[in-house]
């Protein structure tokens, strides 16, 4: 069974509660909801969304591609998270296709027993996310260049 459990937590909980790429608009509350647990102590959610400018050119759109592999490397990632950190609960969710100015396109949110393990366990889950699953932005700028940012980078 994937994930960590705290004493006394039945083990029939998993840990990983909600895990996704997915090609409609995620919702925080959804994800927010996913994590919440009477163990925790505190809950981290980061929001990633599309911002207007990168490399300080501005951005006119942007698309997100997954290998089929990206779910199944989500979990690992997940499952790696969940037996590195003493959490209660952790989900992550990542969009493909197009995507508009301010359009979250990865939420991800990790409940703790305490901040400081919901802080840094939220913290690698993106961070391994962003450099493990096979995700590609593609994205437009104002001035007709286009760039690929791929998994690792």
């Amino acid at each position: 069974m994937a994930g960590r459990f705290l004493v006394g937590r039945l083990p029939s909980v998993d840990v990983i509660r909600l895990l996704g790429i997915r090609d409609t608009p995620l919702s925080v509350d959804e994800v927010l909801a996913a994590v919440g647990d009477h163990a925790a102590g505190g809950t981290t959610l980061f929001v990633g969304t599309v911002r207007e400018q990168d490399h300080g050119k501005p951005v006119t759109g942007l698309s997100y591609s997954a290998h089929p592999s990206a779910e199944a490397e989500l979990r690992q990632v997940a499952e790696k998270i969940a037996a590195d950190f003493p959490v209660t609960a952790l989900a992550a969710v990542h969009r493909v296709g197009d995507l508009a100015l301010g359009d979250a396109a990865v939420i991800v949110a990790v409940a703790a027993p305490h901040r400081d393990e919901a802080f840094k366990a939220a913290r690698r889950l993106i961070d391994d996310l962003k450099a493990h699953v096979p995700i590609w932005k593609h994205q437009a700028f104002a001035d007709g260049e286009t760039e690929w940012v791929g998994a690792g980078e």
